[in-house]
């Protein structure tokens, strides 16, 4: 019998990044999803294509060997291909996996404890998000308590970190998936050593591509206070100078002069907190700046900076790395300017945050604004500093 994986989530990372690495690793792919024209569509398509852009050139991928359940119709089918399938994994966006913990749940239970453990693995641009996964599985509405005791020899459940940028795609692409040729999934593997809290045969996936690590933490930080903070400071930078595009952005001197200066910036934090030689940094900067300059990725400024509430969180991208960097005793001004460029990303088109973001900017004094929507506390070192920046971004929309 061959592997066989099930990804939740059939959009562009589901479709370009995970169940490209599963295909190319020999898994059949088993696509749960909610929207019906999707589902239709792959069960229809024998094939598509995933295109790789790169500095250098294009490289085209054809995916096989897949099918599609809709999981709002077909779950007792779903469940049985969980309880016998070797992977278990999911691109579906931080606030659904409370969704589709119910349907693992079930095929986690129906799973015989003499087959190996299945392997969970999410893969969300979140920190933990399989803990996430895995705590809501286990939730007693979802598995009874007295499941819970052998549930480790029926699952195994690892953390994991990615990075590859997906932009927009063509609306006449179909099921093809268009991305970039850099890709990292690092993957957490002390969850697939035998041990105390784990089955004696569980084993890790074999799936080309993954990166074992036993510490995650440093490849998350990394990838989060280096590519999305990039990222999102040449998207808020650009979309201030009505640019259209990041990569056209990044053509302007200045932004390009920002997104390094805050990069540098995280730079110290990484290097000091996680140990990372500084010549490994650099290098992993300079590839940085070539990923997000790519002409072949061109990414709206709309929407890098979709979501600007949530990017200007307590533990994202601009105020997390501030914050730890001002409690050392580091001054942070390019993190802080891309911090008031996100507070300016207000209003625009399709985005909900930003018109939420608008009105709490116009109905809160800057305190009250720093507390809700950066989680910082008044005893922290960075908090006047942004109290600031909100006090100028308010008096600038009375203008």
């Amino acid at each position: 019998m061959g592997k066989k994986a099930v990804h939740f989530g059939s959009g562009n990372i589901g479709r370009g990044f995970v169940a490209c690495f599963l295909h190319e690793s020999g898994y059949e792919v088993i696509f749960a999803d909610v929207v019906d024209k999707l589902v239709d569509s792959l069960n229809s398509t024998p094939s598509y294509s995933v295109i790789e852009r790169g500095v250098e050139g294009t490289v085209t991928k054809k995916i096989t060997n897949y099918r599609a359940i809709n999981s709002k119709y077909n779950e007792a089918e779903l469940v049985d291909e969980i309880a016998t399938a070797d992977v278990v994994t999911c691109s579906v966006g931080p606030n659904i996996l409370k969704f589709i913990a119910p349907v693992i749940a079930k095929g986690i239970d129906k799973r015989p404890n003499d087959r190996k453990p299945l392997a969970v693995i999410a893969c969300e641009n979140m920190i933990g998000a399989t803990d996430a996964l895995a705590g809501h599985v286990k939730h007693p509405k979802n598995t009874p308590e007295h499941r819970l005791e052998d549930h480790h020899e029926r699952a195994a459940y690892a953390n994991s970190a990615i990075d590859r940028i997906v932009p927009a795609q063509d609306p006449d692409a179909g099921l093809d998936v268009t991305l970039e040729q850099f890709y990292e999934w690092v993957v957490e593997e002390t969850p697939f050593k035998p041990g105390e809290d784990t089955a004696s045969d569980v084993e890790r996936p074999s799936i080309d591509g993954i990166k074992w690590v036993d510490n995650l933490l440093p490849f998350i930080e990394r990838k989060l206070f280096t590519v999305n903070t990039s990222h999102a400071t040449a998207a808020y930078f650009g979309y201030n100078r009505q640019k259209q595009t990041v990569d056209d952005a990044m053509r302007d001197k200045d932004i390009k002069n920002q997104v390094a200066a805050a990069i540098n910036e995280t730079a110290k934090l990484i290097i000091e907190k996680h140990g990372i030689a500084p010549e490994e940094q650099d290098a992993y900067k300079k590839k940085i700046i070539d990923r997000i300059s790519n002409p072949h990725l061109a990414d709206a400024v709309e929407r890098v900076g979709r979501a600007p509430l949530r990017k200007l969180g307590r533990k994202e991208r601009f105020i997390g790395p501030a914050a730890e960097l001002a409690e050392l005793g580091h001054d942070t001004p390019a993190l802080l300017a891309a911090a008031e460029m996100a507070f300016r990303f207000q209003n625009v088109e399709g985005d909900e945050e930003s018109k939420e973001l608008a009105k709490i900017m116009a109905e809160n004094g800057p305190e009250d604004v720093v507390a809700k929507v950066c989680g910082l506390q008044k005893s922290e070192k960075l908090y006047p500093k942004v109290v600031e920046i909100v006090q100028k971004v308010q008096a600038d929309s009375q203008d």
